[in-house]
């Protein structure tokens, strides 16, 4: 079960892991049968849905956009935190503002994620 404490040490663990580029580690929030819808996702694989299914379509589709963007860095804004799900809302390296909604299941791994962006 989530609470501010589980809540806040896995979004300062998935920033950690961003800003150090280490794909191994952003992998290990993520499940077998993840599955995401990202506008950036959409722009960079031109999957009409922006949806991105299995860990292998995942560490494919993160590995492009760490190779894309190498000044990639994420800035921790806010937390929020349901029964299951856990929201991060941070800055990317051009500002842009973005929410990711994650739901995640017993082990604390995301199942499926939802990105939303203000720019």
């Amino acid at each position: 079960m989530m609470n501010e404490t589980t809540a806040r040490q896995f979004a300062l663990h998935w920033v950690q892991s961003w800003n150090s580029h280490d794909l191994e580690q952003i992998m290990s929030h993520y499940t077998e049968d993840v599955v995401i819808i990202s506008p950036i996702a959409k722009l960079l694989l031109n999957v009409p849905n922006g949806e991105v299914r299995g860990r292998d379509a995942l560490r494919a589709y993160f590995r492009r956009a760490l190779e894309i963007y190498p000044e990639l860095r994420f800035e921790l804004k806010d937390v929020l935190w349901g029964i299951s799900s856990v929201v991060l809302y941070y800055t990317n390296h051009k500002g842009t503002h973005v929410a990711e909604f994650m739901e995640l299941d017993a082990n604390g791994k995301v199942l499926r994620m939802l990105a939303n962006y203000n720019a």
